[in-house]
Order: C-alpha cells, then sequence, then structure tokens
C-alpha cells in the first residue's frame, strides 16, 4: 500500500449510474486505490486502520465513510484478525454528475450537493446508527432499476441530514509520474507501511529514495502532510491498538512488536495520537468490544 500513488479504478457506468459492492476479507480488493467516483463505505466487521487522502485512524464494524472523487483510500483490518471475515465491507460508488443532474432538475436537492463538497475530503459519520446505514445498504444491493435509485437518495437524504460529520484528509494527494521524487518517495513509504516494527531512521529513508536528508524530509511532509518519523509512529500506534484490545501481553511486549525500543517514548508518543494512555485505551476498546447485555421488560 502506498499514499502516495494509488491504484486507479475504473469503474463501468456505462449501463448503470450506480455501483453496489460488498466482500470480505481478505481480498485482493482491500488495496490503497482511488477512482473517480465517490463512495459511500460501510464497515460490517473487524477493526483497523482508515487511511483516506493523508488521514490515519481507527474504523471498527458499524463505522460509515463517503470518499470524494480521486481521493486514494484503503482500510486495513489489524494482523491480530487471522480468521476470514465473509463480509467486511459494503459500498456504494456513484458520480458527481448523476447528483448534480439530480439536483438541477428538482432544485430541492440542490443541498445535498453540500454533502459531496465535503466528501471531496472525506467523511466519517460519526454516530450513524449502524443498523440503519446497513439497512439502507441492503436496500440499494437488494432493488433494481428505478427502485435503487430512490433507495440510493433516500440514503444520501439522510446522511445530509446527520450532523455529525467529521472531514479526514487535510490535502488532497496528486498521483505522480514514475520516477519522480514522490514516486520514490511512495517507495519509502510501502516499506515503512510493511516494515513498522524494525528500525528505520530518516538517514536510511533519505537513502533509500536517492535524497539528502533534508530534500527528502521536505518533500515527504508535503506529499504525506506528516513528517517521515510522525507518519511511522503513527503506523506503529495504529498496530499498538490492535495488539491492545486483542491480547493479553504486557505493554512493554507491545511496545516492542510495535516498533518501540523504548517504553517511556511508546508511552508519551500514543497519548499525544490517542489522547490516552496504553492501559485507559486497552480498558476502552475492550468495553466497546463487550456485548451489550439484553434489556428485558
Amino acid at each position: 500500500m502506498s499514499i502516495i500513488k494509488p491504484e486507479i479504478e475504473m469503474v463501468d457506468r456505462s449501463t448503470r449510474s450506480i455501483r453496489y459492492l460488498q466482500h470480505g476479507w481478505p481480498t485482493d480488493l482491500c488495496r490503497w486505490h482511488a477512482h473517480e467516483e465517490y463512495e459511500l463505505h460501510l464497515i460490517v466487521e473487524t477493526r483497523g486502520k482508515a487511511f483516506v487522502g493523508d488521514y490515519i485512524g481507527d474504523f471498527k464494524a458499524g463505522d460509515l465513510f463517503m470518499t470524494g472523487p480521486n481521493l486514494p483510500h484503503n482500510w486495513i483490518t489489524d494482523h491480530v484478525w487471522t480468521e476470514p471475515v465473509q463480509t467486511r465491507d459494503m459500498l456504494v460508488q456513484f458520480s458527481h454528475e448523476s447528483v448534480e443532474k439530480l439536483a438541477e432538475g428538482f432544485p430541492e436537492f440542490s443541498q445535498v450537493l453540500r454533502l459531496l463538497h465535503l466528501a471531496q475530503s472525506g467523511i466519517q459519520f460519526e454516530g450513524f446508527n449502524p443498523t440503519f446505514a446497513r439497512g439502507h445498504m441492503e436496500a440499494i444491493r437488494d432493488s433494481k432499476g428505478a427502485e435503487r435509485i430512490l433507495a440510493f437518495i433516500r440514503f444520501l437524504v439522510r446522511l445530509n441530514e446527520h450532523a455529525e460529520k467529521k472531514t479526514l484528509s487535510v490535502t488532497r494527494i496528486v498521483q505522480p509520474e514514475g520516477g519522480s521524487k514522490q514516486a520514490r518517495i511512495a517507495d519509502v513509504v510501502d516499506f515503512a507501511t510493511k516494515n513498522f516494527h524494525e528500525t528505520f531512521s530518516v538517514t536510511q529513508a533519505a537513502s533509500m529514495a536517492g535524497m539528502t536528508e533534508a530534500t527528502f524530509s521536505r518533500n515527504f511532509q508535503a506529499a504525506t502532510g506528516h513528517s517521515f518519523v510522525d507518519f511511522l509512529n503513527r503506523i506503529r500506534i495504529g498496530q499498538a491498538c490492535g495488539m491492545l484490545y486483542a491480547s493479553d501481553d504486557q505493554i512493554i511486549s507491545i511496545a516492542q512488536n510495535a516498533g518501540f525500543k523504548n517504553l517511556a517514548n511508546f508511552n508519551r508518543h500514543f497519548l499525544k495520537v490517542k489522547g490516552m494512555t496504553p492501559s485507559e485505551y486497552r480498558d476502552t476498546a475492550r468495553k466497546d468490544l463487550m456485548p451489550q447485555p439484553k434489556v428485558t421488560s
């Protein structure tokens, strides 16, 4: 996966204006990619890391996202998940042109265009009822022709009315030409993402990219929105989160497995990224994972 040069996906809309997909995990469909269409994306199972443009954050079952045209994205299930999942993702892809023409014909629908504007940076619909979200997705999946379009429009209207919309990516990442500085930085990002647990300094990263440290640092910041050290630490913290809620390993062991050689350094970076200590995160995450008791009358 590269946060610099996503795979470009072509979506055939010659016979249909929207496209519904669902897939399990693991699958080759879970990859860093971009396309011209907007995408509504519901996570059905697992937890992990969401990558949307320059945004890196957590996701869990029930989370709902929207990405805009050509905005790279991927959802990576944490390594602690070892069993295959039949359905991890439900998603709908649609074009700006379709919604814009709808708004031209029906002015009352034009307010939804503001939602699409926000989606240029990616949106997470915080607090949106996951049962309702899945119901809307299933209605789109199970309908055909005009009925599918109506089900899709109903979902868009509900999403536009939802108050808690969190925008994700600060910058827009432009796909570089092969051999450019950004492309060489992309190779470094790929290596760091796959080998986060290994010692990997800025000096080594700059050497891999064939640049001086100053040039590399400047270009990495411009391309990703993060310094190299900050990016690497965020990847490591993300992996540590998966280990914290999925195992009873000691925190010092988790820190080392995530690539931190010093516990104090791990604790400091964890608090900076997550806003809580590793122990607090473990307690909070496990409460989220525990089944809620049924209410009896």
